[in-house]
């Protein structure tokens, strides 16, 4: 039986000193089919442990769920860490931020109370049934019964959120009942307040920076009188929104820091080694006075890059491993160029027109009302008396195209502060709402999406809305086999195209000709697209292909301005700040 545990100034396996080099990969962020290559490439760069957090609202997206298949096998992805040879630290949350939409945190669980993160008996009923069940794939996987996990974080940067010492002593006791033996850990920013009140005194407080080593691992050590040092999110790279640029970090800068760490003796786990992809509509946002949904990509100038190929930081990190642990003679091969093909897109017609299929209310009823959790509702109303004038919503969460009798009168932007618009008169008032993100982030976790709050059209409020939702997956299978239609100009218009491939491959779809939506090939949801940039391309996983014959769908909302599908060589991920 192999031993871990915390000693006076190590972490010791096996009761000797052990220096942690890990990487983060998110299990939920990497098509399955792709985990073993991943993990295999971290031993490569020479890391001995792989991180992952654990998203909740990704195992249980609605109430009463609960599945660990495919995408959601947590046991496989810890088993196949564990077959490469490699240790796992286990972050659970149940909060995660991670750039993940409500932090981790299921809808149906943020909408239903208020005093989230908390000691609150109705929050830590959730948080101990959700904690139990993870425990149950984690608990067999632990170093003394045979398996890869070394250690399993409480919580996630609480410090920076609150001080609830109840709420994290309820979370450590449901975390040793549920016989998790190995030793428990906090993680917070380097910052007094912070490291004071994200932890306990029995827990084993670690770092999070990217920068400035030696100063930060100081200020932890204040914190952290005895026991390993360790920085358990050194930040190699930066995550993207709409709007933004492609963020990354000095190579060499990143490797001093890095070298500097483990020169100090610290462990250190990468954040990322490999981001991956915000597939689907998992992306999240951050508001700080200004709402900024973040991309599909989660690249995050990592190690490895999204589609799993070794960067320039990649080989300056095994380069700085080396002097401090024993790397593989094996270096990963490099990527060869992905297949380069365009084809013809063709229009099978409108998809958002959803008039009269929802409820009746007398205000707009929000996603979570709904229980909606894809990306669009659709709101209709009837003008009063068929007059125009200046529309004024309390709030729009997050983007809005307003139409009057199907003509576009035009947009209301949460990222832009919009509120009002001025329409003219006609009959039927349609709004269709796009949930672009949930903040990931401190309190605007949970918040509700759609139109919020009251509606007015010159001073007077305006009732009796149908809402509708709009599943763009669900629509976009419907769309799979249809044929093409005649239809043609400005709005939301469905496209498909056929392409060929000789064998099942990475591709990168150049989303450049087109101006927002979503895209899917052969059902699979790769994720948004938008010419707000940075991003360009989306990551198409191979295992998503197949040989010969593919079905690509698009789901436009504005307009395409060349009617093709382009795959190109290499991802275009946005111009970088000089």
């Amino acid at each position: 039986m192999t031993t871990f545990s915390l000693g006076d100034t190590d972490f010791l396996r096996d009761g000797q000193p052990h220096q942690v080099i890990s990487g983060a990969i998110h299990y939920f962020r990497v098509h399955p089919d792709l985990w073993q290559d991943r993990i295999r490439k971290a031993r490569l760069m020479g890391l001995n442990t792989i991180e992952t957090y654990v998203a909740w609202n990704a195992h249980a997206p609605r109430r009463g769920e609960w599945d660990t298949t495919g995408w959601n096998d947590l046991g496989r992805f810890l088993d196949l860490v564990h077959a490469e040879g490699l240790d796992a630290i286990v972050r659970p949350g149940p909060y995660i931020c991670a750039e993940w939409h409500n932090g981790g945190l299921p809808v149906w669980l943020t909408g239903s109370m208020e005093n989230l993160r908390s000691s609150a008996p109705d929050f830590l009923v959730e948080v101990s049934a959700y904690l139990r069940r993870v425990y149950d794939i984690v608990a067999p996987r632990q170093i003394d019964r045979g398996g890869p996990v070394v250690l399993v974080q409480i919580e996630n940067e609480y410090g920076a959120y609150g001080a609830d010492k109840a709420y994290l002593e309820a979370l450590v006791a449901v975390t040793r009942d549920a016989g998790i033996t190995v030793p428990l850990t906090t993680v917070d920013q380097p910052v007094d307040q912070m490291l004071s009140d994200g932890s306990l005194p029995e827990l084993h407080k670690t770092g999070s920076f990217g920068s400035r080593s030696a100063e930060r691992l100081a200020t932890l050590r204040r914190h952290q009188p005895t026991g390993p040092l360790m920085c358990s999110e050194f930040w190699d790279g930066w995550f993207d929104w709409w709007g933004g640029v492609h963020h990354t970090t000095d190579v060499t800068a990143a490797a001093a820091d890095l070298d500097a760490l483990l020169a100090a003796g610290a462990s250190v786990n990468i954040y990322m080694f490999h981001g991956g992809t915000n597939f689907g509509l998992t992306n999240g946002a951050n508001d700080k006075g200004r709402y900024l949904p973040l991309v599909t990509s989660y690249d995050y100038d990592a190690p490895l890059d999204e589609a799993g190929t070794p960067t320039e930081k990649f080989f300056a990190f095994r380069e700085v491993i080396a002097k401090y642990a024993p790397v593989p003679e094996e270096v990963p091969a490099f990527a060869s160029a992905a297949p380069a093909l365009e084809v013809s897109l063709s229009p099978v017609g409108a998809w958002t027109d959803a008039a009269g299929s929802g409820a009746v209310a007398a205000q707009p009823q929000s996603f979570d009302a709904l229980g909606h959790l894809s990306a669009l509702v659709r709101y209709d109303v009837d003008l009063p008396d068929g007059k125009g004038g200046q529309l004024l919503i309390d709030e729009v969460r997050d983007l809005a195209w307003v139409s009057v009798d199907g003509v576009a009168v035009g947009t209301l932007s949460r990222t832009r502060h919009d509120r009002a618009i001025r329409i003219p008169a006609g009959r039927t008032l349609s709004i269709l709402v796009e949930d672009q993100g949930r903040v990931n982030y401190d309190h605007r976790l949970g918040e509700e999406k759609g139109l919020i709050g009251a509606v007015t059209l010159d001073g007077t409020v305006v009732t009796g809305w149908r809402s509708t939702p709009l599943d763009v997956a669900a629509i976009a299978a419907e769309l799979a086999s249809a044929q093409p239609t005649d239809a043609a100009g400005d709005g939301p218009l469905a496209w498909t195209a056929e392409f060929t491939v000789d064998t099942a491959t990475d591709l990168f779809l150049d989303t450049a000709p087109w101006s927002k939506g979503y895209a899917f090939v052969n059902g699979f949801f790769l994720g948004r697209y938008w010419r707000n940039g940075p991003q360009r391309t989306l990551y198409v996983p191979a295992p998503a292909t197949r040989t010969g014959g593919n079905r690509l769908v698009v789901l436009e909302l504005e307009q395409i301005l060349a009617p093709v599908a382009r795959f190109v060589e290499a991802p275009a991920l946005g111009v970088t700040e000089e």
